[in-house]
């Protein structure tokens, strides 16, 4: 008889896992603890905005391969739109100064000598330690390494750095930040254009999903939440629903997508991350302004990243534990005051939600980066994916997407 590969957990990195497994003729089951796939990358109908909002605003950058290649799987890769070049608008809200940022074409990096392409009040020699990052060993912190200052931190490392990481860059793993400007900055502007997903992150990546799983008969169970492994000390022979229990054949296969706080109950004694970073939107309901680009950064403001969408502005705020008890109402205020300065949009604030992650990554330093596991386990026919594990890049939609894939190549080989 043919194995079924049981996949636990139908976010991105489980998707990811059960698109290349189903592409690859295997049987494949998805078992989803909650009523909506999608995990954090979810959209849903906000009944004060009365309209589709994301779980949270996510960039994604034309160097995201895996991200990309998923799409293509799928035949959505036009359902994430960006600029033809790699151009990035800023404000410094305390002055209002207003730059872009260019990055040529091309790996020799031409732009950092142009005064109009780079961060204003910076010289071409001082984006020269970003290099040290690329080489960082893992225990090391980024202000261990590098120690900016200046218009190049506040107005280009700080904002990249902090979006990636979702932690003050200073006290980040400088090896991830490494990956970052690897994959990035260094790989030129054809790797650094900024894509969003203009009609939402479920309909770009989530839905396609979902209806490719179900035109190739591979169902995602909602509402089965995992209780238990039944294990013995070399494989999982059984896994307990609560109110069903699958017993698996000696071929069948477990993936564990679930987010590291579940795996570790799971699986007693597995290594995973036990700190978290916040992140917050904020999505109000109202046009964009006219001319108001797509994104826009923002220094020396709460806000860091504003999106526009039809219908709809939203806003990003990484690290953002330290408004996790702000009341809702002064921190939409406060957010709507700096998004309508900086876009020209009236100062009344209009119809608004709060999005408050708790959890929305591992704090991503030195010592935390260091628990991450890797995708097999002591158990032969158990595997693990997520953005937590150790794909060696931050806990972003493309580290997700890459585990999956990971984990499904692991599979096949077995």
């Amino acid at each position: 008889m043919a194995r079924t590969i049981h996949i636990i957990g139908a976010g991105l990195s489980g998707l990811s896992a059960a698109v290349e497994l189903t592409l690859r003729g295997e049987t494949v089951v998805v078992h989803e603890a909650t009523t909506f796939a999608g995990g954090r990358c979810r959209s849903y109908h906000d009944s004060v905005l009365g309209m589709t909002i994301d779980n949270g605003n996510h960039l994604v950058l034309s160097g995201n391969h895996a991200v990309l290649a998923y799409l293509r799987l799928l035949g959505a890769e036009h359902r994430l739109i960006g600029p033809p070049r790699a151009e990035f608008p800023f404000i410094d809200l305390a002055n209002h100064e207003q730059w872009t940022l260019r990055i040529n074409d091309g790996r020799l990096p031409w732009w950092i000598l142009k005064s109009d392409m780079r961060v204003p009040g910076t010289r071409a020699l001082d984006y020269l330690p970003l290099s040290r990052l690329m080489w960082a060993g893992r225990d090391r912190a980024v202000g261990e390494v590098v120690r900016f200052t200046g218009p190049l931190y506040e107005r280009l490392v700080r904002p990249l750095l902090l979006a990636a990481l979702n932690i003050e860059p200073s006290a980040g793993s400088a090896s991830l930040a490494g990956a970052v400007v690897r994959e990035t900055l260094t790989a030129g502007g054809q790797a650094c254009r900024p894509l969003i997903a203009r009609e939402g992150l479920g309909s770009a990546l989530i839905e396609p999903a979902l209806a490719f799983l179900n035109a190739h008969n591979s169902p995602v169970r909602l509402g089965h939440q995992l209780h238990r492994l039944r294990a013995t000390d070399t494989r999982v022979e059984a896994l307990d629903f609560g109110s069903d229990r699958l017993d698996l054949g000696s071929d069948d296969i477990a993936i564990l997508a679930v987010p590291p706080y579940a795996a570790a109950a799971l699986i007693p004694g597995l290594k995973t991350p036990t700190e978290y970073r916040a992140i917050v939107n904020a999505h109000f309901r109202i046009e964009p302004a006219p001319y108001q680009p797509p994104i826009l950064g923002m220094v020396n403001s709460t806000t860091e990243w504003v999106f526009a969408f039809p219908g709809r502005v939203a806003t990003t705020i990484s690290a953002g534990d330290r408004l996790l008890d702000t009341p809702r109402d002064a921190l939409a205020r406060t957010i709507w005051s700096e998004v309508a300065s900086a876009t020209g949009l009236p100062p009344e604030l209009p119809p608004w939600q709060i999005v408050r992650e708790r959890r929305a990554t591992f704090a991503a330093t030195p010592e935390q980066d260091a628990l991450r596991p890797d995708p097999s386990t002591r158990y032969r026919n158990l595997f693990l994916a997520g953005d937590w594990t150790n794909t060696g890049l931050p806990a972003t939609i493309e580290s997700a997407i890459r585990s999956g894939r990971r984990a499904a190549d692991l599979v096949a080989r077995q």
